[in-house]
């Protein structure tokens, strides 16, 4: 029977070894951490959540984890589940921008699930398997160079989660990824359609995560080369060379590349979104909006407005935030209801925003990104766009940071824990 690749069993003894984290690296986790329960805890009652949670009523009973913003108790893979679409289906939640992965998400759902379970955890062990989690699901994404078919945040961080989950559960570390391969779920069309299908896609990979990792620890065999094998990911899922990333396992947290995004929308609008926040443009002083920018940008968030579009579909098109954004200042979740997005003045500043394409051809490219603006009077400017705001090169200031958590605040249930946001990481592990 043949074994796991040697870059697969670098990845594996990677996850099972004994790791001191860099106290910055340290201090990003729990800020993360602590940015995506809230962002879960904010999604409560969100589209399509209360038909998430009614399936996973049904799928079991438990009660041994903590459901996000509630003092709901399910079944660790239910909970779990739950979790996956709170944390994603507001378009909040953090993403590695190279790798394209939202990875803190199923990572957070799953191990958090876990450590519930297991009755709590230790503060370390829990930043540890929660780093490398999100170490994994974003370097499996580095290692990429074909465009996403599948959505990758999904079939990344089962991946990166099960593995994360296992070495807190004690499970075999090999069987868990491989069985996470096996449940390795969700593509693009739910994307493009802009279907509450896309944080389902997270959820059920949170789920399948917890059930990877306890099929491991039962003894439940799994393919040993899940990644390099003939029928691995890099066959079958995407193109690339783990190379890419294994070379620099244990020199380079991941977890400190992870973008903190300020608006709930998608990832793709935020480079413009933070230039026009930071503008602060009279929208009827506005003649036009173009934005040229790279093929993925387009793909992602270059969708018609319609009065009629879904909360979904609104949350990825460009032309509706951006006026969303020149009303308001801002991006608030209670503003994609039907109401809001058939408003007259919000459909005529959205008819005045057009993306174009750019002369760069790379499929995964975020960057350069230009955006032009011509004012009533007839004057136009151009805007350079290097970084997104959020990343880390961009990072959000004290202000930006804590005006999303108040808001995250506000829109979660008044009955959620309050350490979700005074004291994420107690929360995290103590099971209280």
């Amino acid at each position: 029977m043949s074994g796991a690749s040697q870059n697969t069993q670098r990845l594996l003894e990677f996850a099972g070894a004994e790791h001191v984290l860099p106290a910055a690296t340290c201090n990003d986790a729990v800020r993360l951490l602590g940015d995506t329960l809230a962002i879960g805890a904010a999604a409560v009652d969100a589209p399509g959540e209360a038909q998430i949670l009614q399936a996973a009523r049904a799928m079991g009973s438990g009660n041994d984890a903590r459901l996000i913003g509630t003092d709901e108790r399910l079944s660790a893979p239910s909970a779990a589940f739950v979790n996956g679409y709170r944390i994603h289906c507001l378009e909040w939640d953090g993403v590695h921008e190279p790798a394209v992965v939202h990875a803190m998400s199923v990572v957070t759902a799953a191990l958090g699930a876990a450590i519930d379970r297991k009755g709590g955890c230790d503060v370390e062990e829990a930043l540890l398997a929660l780093s490398i989690g999100v170490d994994i699901a974003s370097g499996l994404g580095l290692s990429v160079d074909s465009s996403m078919q599948f959505f990758r945040p999904a079939v990344c961080g089962v991946m990166g989660a099960a593995v994360a989950v296992a070495r807190v559960d004690g499970a075999p570390l090999d069987e868990a990824l491989g069985l996470a391969y096996s449940s390795a779920a969700g593509t693009m069309q739910a994307h493009v359609e802009g279907s509450e299908t896309l944080p389902f896609q997270i959820a059920n990979a949170a789920r399948a995560a917890v059930t990877a990792s306890d099929l491991a620890k039962a003894g439940f065999s799994a393919p040993k080369d899940p990644l390099e094998g003939p029928f691995g990911y890099y066959q079958l899922f995407e193109s690339g060379d783990l190379a890419r990333y294994t070379g620099d396992l244990g020199k380079v947290w991941r977890i400190s590349e992870v973008s903190t995004k300020p608006f709930p929308s998608g990832r793709a609008s935020h480079a413009a979104l933070g230039k026009l926040s930071a503008l602060a443009l009279d929208p009827d002083q506005v003649a036009s909006i173009e934005l040229a920018c790279p093929p993925l940008i387009r793909r992602l968030v270059d969708r018609p407005y319609s009065r009629d579009m879904q909360p979904s579909w609104a949350r990825l098109c460009m032309p509706f935030l951006t006026a969303l954004m020149l009303s308001d200042g801002r991006i608030d979740p209670r503003r994609f209801t039907a109401d809001d997005i058939a408003k007259p003045k919000l459909a005529a500043i959205a008819a005045k925003v057009t993306l174009t394409p750019d002369e760069n051809s790379d499929a995964n490219a975020l960057f350069p990104q230009v955006l032009t603006v011509t004012m009533a009077d007839g004057s136009s400017q151009m805007y350079g766009v290097e970084h997104t705001l959020g990343s880390p090169d961009n990072p959000l200031s004290p202000q930006q940071a804590s005006a999303k958590l108040s808001l995250a605040r506000e829109l979660a249930p008044a009955s959620s824990n309050p350490r979700i946001f005074d004291d994420p990481m107690t929360y995290f592990t103590d099971n209280l």
